[in-house]
């Protein structure tokens, strides 16, 4: 008589086989073809109170910041509506193939940084809505951003399409190498400088050159005589550049001193001797992004034993997911450890600073390097190639974080080898950019009413 099977015994690993087989099986029930559909349902909340409930939770002075930030174009508007857009996600048809979603896989939330080997990656770079969920949210909200940048840029509607279709057919065929790769080798993989060069189409490298060059002059020692100043008494200071960077009470060296030993806690043993070489000096508040203003955003400014020697963190606010409305809480003990687990599943490498804490009155914190050599997308300065090529690069590193995440072979099955899936994504974005558009002019109206506070041009 065979013993019987403990009950926390871990369930049998399904094979390649299998795992393509269920992803085949969910393409029936959801074919590939309906995701590029998007009717907004009749019962739709509106993104316009959606926004403005989100905002109660966030400090009240910073919240016009964020609404005039938004207001500057769709794209903007976009970048900070998270949560009409996981609204909407929520209300279609799921496949039910989960991974550790990005949550806020828009272009502008890729980019590049400095590994612990000094190198530079491309990768995921905003983890603040991450959460498991159907990993075709991720590239809904991915290809939406392609189109709708486009369309900001003034490009042809068809090659703001193509360039979504594109960052589709990357994230498609990646997910079918990693699907037949073995598991340590996608943890191990990376998506470095050189293969992002040797990857990109000949118009497109002048940017991404650019990017890259940008990105490794960006460091602490670089930033240092831009955010700071060395005051009478000889020690270093943040300097306030009202409304964007302010000493607060909120920001008070005693309370942070106090919490960020609770942060070097949540550290490895390795990196909190490397935090102890270092001593906090200065802290202020300083507003970052879109989507995340008017939540708490530090600047902690540490010395090393020189003026040469500076270490610049960034304490941010988390709060539940946008996500956690449609599809429940996360089983983190705080939104900051949600923060810091999501991230480490996605990236290939990750901040050697990364960690978390939960602070006075309850708020939940992680904490980052404020400047390590990252680079970002100049949406601005962007032609129609280099659209496409970043789009590509994006899908890319999404298709590997999934697969760290997830199960690649289960993805690669449902996705199959034709294109449905890339003229799905392009239908979507398109149909999506319209939906933004109108949300975004009924989000001004609600400004020019005043219903809605804003403060232009910050």
């Amino acid at each position: 008589m065979s013993a019987a099977t403990p009950p926390d015994a871990p369930a049998r690993r399904r094979s390649r086989d299998e795992l393509r087989a269920a992803g085949r099986a969910a393409a029936q029930r959801v074919p590939i073809a309906s995701h590029g559909a998007w009717i907004p349902a009749r019962d739709r909340p509106d993104p316009v109170a959606l926004l403005a409930d989100q905002a109660t939770t966030r400090f009240p002075d910073l919240v016009a910041i964020r609404h005039g930030r938004m207001a500057v174009s769709p794209f903007t508007f976009y970048r900070g509506a998270a949560l009409p857009m996981a609204a909407d996600l929520a209300a279609t048809d799921s496949t039910g193939i989960t991974v550790q979603l990005c949550g806020d896989a828009h272009l502008s939330n890729f980019g590049l940084f400095a590994s612990p080997e000094r190198d530079l990656i491309f990768d995921i770079n905003d983890f603040d809505e991450t959460r498991h969920g159907p990993f075709e949210w991720d590239v809904k909200r991915l290809a939406g951003s392609i189109v709708v940048a486009g369309r900001d840029r003034g490009f042809a509607a068809h090659d703001s399409r193509r360039a979504a279709m594109r960052a589709a057919r990357s994230y498609r065929t990646h997910i079918a190498e990693y699907a037949a790769t073995r598991a340590i080798d996608v943890y191990y993989a990376r998506v470095d400088t050189a293969s992002v060069l040797a990857y990109a189409e000949k118009r497109a490298r002048p940017f991404l050159k650019q990017t890259v060059k940008a990105a490794v002059r960006r460091d602490a020692l670089h930033e240092l005589p831009k955010l700071t100043e060395v005051g009478p008494d000889g020690r270093r200071r943040i300097v306030d550049r009202p409304p964007v960077i302010t000493h607060r009470p909120e920001a008070s060296h005693d309370i942070t001193a106090a919490s960020l030993s609770s942060y070097r806690e949540s550290l490895a043993e390795d990196r909190r001797v490397l935090l102890d070489r270092y001593e906090m000096v200065d802290v202020a508040m300083k507003v970052v992004g879109v989507g995340s203003v008017g939540l708490g955003s530090f600047a902690a400014l540490f010395m090393g034993e020189g003026d040469d020697d500076p270490l610049f963190l960034q304490v941010k606010q988390a709060e539940a997911s946008v996500l956690e409305r449609f599809l429940g809480p996360s089983s983190q003990p705080s939104h900051g450890a949600r923060v810091v687990s999501g991230q480490r599943r996605l990236q290939a490498v990750s901040d050697v600073m990364l960690g978390w804490f939960v602070g006075p009155g309850g708020r939940h914190w992680y904490v980052r390097q404020l400047q390590d050599q990252k680079g970002g997308a100049v949406i601005e300065a962007m032609t129609i190639d280099d659209l496409a090529a970043w789009g590509d690069l994006c899908g890319w590193a999404l298709a590997r974080g999934h697969a760290r995440s997830g199960e690649p072979a289960e993805i690669a099955g449902y996705l199959g080898d034709g294109d449905a899936f890339d003229d799905a994504m392009g239908r979507f974005a398109e149909a999506y950019a319209d939906q933004t558009k109108r949300d975004h002019a009924a989000f001004v109206a609600a400004i020019d009413a005043g219903t809605l506070p804003a403060e232009r041009g910050v």
